[in-house]
């Protein structure tokens, strides 16, 4: 952008108020797992980004064109866009079916590229303190992670966010009602998936959250419903309710506290081989209770929490714990219990380089997840760096 601003046409640049920018995003990893077979190399899943185990990996090369309206008034209407491209290794999550998913659905391609948001802004500030009307395909609105590398304490994932809804294409309306209150309603086609494509896997989807801002910004609590249908089962079709907290401890001390419940119905039986006929390309069966149910209902629940420390404007420390139990297997591709405990330090070099090595534990306790179904445990060291440009 200094360049263009400094460029002939500088003055129009800064006029439009478009903005162009991005990041190289590159990953490692040492893994205690190390196993691959039948093309599978993905033997650190179900943890997230580094899904392949002691490699280096160009995870996301993103590129943002964008145009923000402007949102701190009340007086006037603004409008923007959002246009992101990403390519790399992370496509492998934030695919959505019907937009250029047969590199992964049909392929298998380990690299691809995602617009992973394409979406208008409409703002209105004269609508109570303001109200915001998103068209397109959009991030998934709870959650303390997102999928762009920049918008994340660590490299890696928690459990609870890997196996999330990823976007939404449909349209979702913010306003903020005080000081203290924001509420949010949208319509989509569900999670993960294009309106085009039709049923079952897209159909109209509701969500809504409500979020309480107290202490002068030291607490913020963020409940949502984030997507409601019939709930039955369909490429990435979950039912979802979020809880979000996010307290200010004190000047260099904060914690994040997130916590869901999802669920999927009539999801085809792994365990009854009449069921195979149901299965969904890239939308996983279920391991019932019982080997003659044809389908069966398929909850998962999870808990994360992030305590952050500030030591400078160039250096935080992370410490993530979760807990995840994924009841049926529908959303890891285990029926198990999972813990997770992390140690990560984020440090920029400028401004335009960050490191983010981190150690991270996890154990899957009813049976085996790891290396490739093989192992309970696994510890990996692992980082990314961001250049930014």
């Amino acid at each position: 952008m200094e360049a263009l601003w400094s460029g002939p046409h500088g003055d129009w640049w800064k006029n439009t108020k478009i903005q162009i920018y991005g990041w190289l995003n590159f990953g490692f990893n040492g893994s205690t797992s190390d196993k691959s077979f039948h093309g599978n190399k993905y033997g650190n899943f179900p943890t997230a980004y580094d899904e392949v185990p002691n490699a280096v990996e160009p995870d996301q090369e993103v590129l943002y064109i964008e145009r923000q309206p402007d949102t701190v008034q009340t007086d006037h209407f603004d409008w923007g866009f959002r246009l992101t491209n990403l390519y790399g290794l992370d496509y492998r999550f934030t695919t959505a079916k019907g937009i250029f998913s047969n590199q992964l659905l049909g392929k298998n391609l380990e690299y691809g590229y995602d617009p992973v948001m394409a979406y208008v802004d409409l703002y209105w500030g004269q609508v109570a303190e303001g109200m915001n009307i998103r068209i397109g395909r959009y991030i998934s609105l709870p959650d303390i992670e997102a999928q762009l590398a920049p918008n994340n304490y660590t490299y890696s994932h928690s459990i609870l966010y890997t196996f999330d809804a990823y976007t939404q294409s449909g349209i979702n309306i913010t306003t903020r009602l005080s000081d203290h209150w924001m509420i949010q309603t949208g319509l989509s086609a569900g999670n993960d998936v294009a309106p085009w494509v039709g049923e079952p896997n897209a159909k109209p989807t509701f969500n809504g959250c409500i979020a309480y801002t107290w202490q002068e910004g030291r607490d913020n609590h963020y409940a949502c419903l984030n997507s409601l249908n019939s709930g039955r089962y369909a490429y990435n079709n979950l039912q979802s309710v979020y809880y979000t907290w996010y307290h200010k401890i004190s000047k260099n001390w904060h914690t994040d506290t997130e916590a869901w419940y999802m669920w999927e119905d009539r999801v085809p039986n792994l365990n009854n081989p009449a069921a195979k006929s149901l299965l969904i390309n890239g939308a996983n069966g279920a391991y019932c209770n019982n080997i003659t149910e044809l389908t069966c209902f398929a909850p998962e629940t999870a808990v994360v929490n992030y305590f952050e420390k500030q030591f400078s404007t160039k250096n935080y420390l992370t410490f993530r714990n979760e807990f995840f139990d994924d009841m049926k297997g529908q959303r890891t591709g285990t029926k198990t219990r999972y813990s997770e405990h992390l140690i990560g330090w984020g440090h920029w070099i400028g401004t335009t380089v960050l490191l983010r090595p981190e150690l991270r534990f996890e154990r899957s306790y009813d049976r085996p997840a790891y290396d490739l179904g093989t192992k309970k445990n696994q510890l990996t060291l692992a980082g990314d760096v961001i250049y930014f440009f």
